[in-house]
């Protein structure tokens, strides 16, 4: 016997519309994928842009009080360690040494190196030679009181000077002595002895120029300790230094001590500190000479085999 179906027939399912619709989506999809990587303000177009500045950008350490955002920029770049070949050497950094005219502009006073000065001559009777400076008598007469202003407490004192007269006559003289006010800056009160060799001593004052003067020095240097000098106190002087003294330190436990100089052209300790030990002495142009060996002996003149270089 043969059994009847009820349930309706299905449908043939067409293949053929679905296929074509499949594939024209896909192929919307790929030119809209192409149309979008060829615009130029692409995502990918971008970021690589973006990369390629940040590689460019130098880095900066910024100066003075930069942005907060700087400083987190900064901070972050460091965090990173460092990439060197080798360590850096302890005490490896060598500074160059300042040209001798920079030292002498440094250490110098109001009287300086290749520095014409224009002032007046006058003159006094110098007797033995003696002056402010404490140096002592001399049988060399050539010397010369500096105006109280160009004097400096003392710096001035050793000096050579080199003095021009308007005539053209030129004589050299030493400081020794001060010569106090109304003396105005610049002015030089010459002894008797080097006024004569300008000008005649009745013009009574002269202009003149004057400039500093690096001799030639056949002596060397010697040290003096001022009378009353111990080892609770003491005052030290150098005397015959071929250029002016900028610095007078002595020796100590804990290093080189720095003195004061006292307008009687003595470096001075008042606690004692030093007194009787090596002594190191620095001239206008940084030159530093070290001297030992020096007795504790007060009112003597004696002799080192030291002298600064001729300039």
């Amino acid at each position: 016997m043969r059994t009847t179906n009820h349930r309706a027939p299905k449908p043939r399912r067409g293949r053929g519309p679905a296929i074509s619709i499949a594939s024209a989506l896909i192929a919307v999809g790929v030119l809209a994928c192409l149309a979008i990587a060829l615009l130029p303000g692409s995502r990918a177009d971008a970021g690589r842009r973006a990369g390629a500045s940040v590689a460019a950008a130098p880095a900066s350490v910024p100066s003075g009080s930069g942005s907060s955002a700087a400083a987190a920029g900064a901070t972050t770049a460091s965090a990173r360690p460092p990439v060197t070949s080798s360590p850096p050497s302890a005490g490896g950094t060598r500074t160059p040494a300042a040209s001798s005219t920079a030292r002498a502009t440094s250490l110098a006073g109001r009287i300086k190196p290749a520095v014409s000065y224009k002032g007046v001559a006058t003159s006094y009777a110098a007797g033995d030679g003696n002056g402010a400076c404490l140096y002592g008598p001399s049988s060399d007469l050539m010397i010369a009181a500096m105006n109280h202003t160009d004097y400096e407490s003392a710096k001035a004192c050793g000096a050579y000077v080199l003095v021009h007269a308007a005539n053209g006559a030129s004589i050299t003289v030493r400081i020794v002595n001060e010569c106090p006010l109304p003396c105005a800056p610049g002015q030089l009160d010459l002894s008797q002895q080097a006024f004569v060799k300008l000008a005649n001593p009745s013009l009574g004052r002269i202009p003149i120029t004057w400039t500093l003067l690096s001799p030639t020095a056949p002596k060397t240097i010697s040290i003096r300790y001022k009378t009353g000098s111990s080892r609770w106190w003491c005052g030290v002087q150098v005397i015959g230094h071929r250029n002016p003294l900028a610095v007078l330190e002595l020796r100590t436990a804990n290093g080189w001590r720095r003195l004061p100089r006292a307008d009687f052209n003595y470096f001075l300790s008042t606690d004692g500190g030093g007194c009787g030990g090596a002594i190191r002495v620095t001239d206008i142009y940084g030159e530093r000479l070290t001297v030992d060996g020096i007795a504790l002996k007060p009112d003597v003149a004696q002799a080192t085999r030291v002298q600064f270089a001729r300039h």
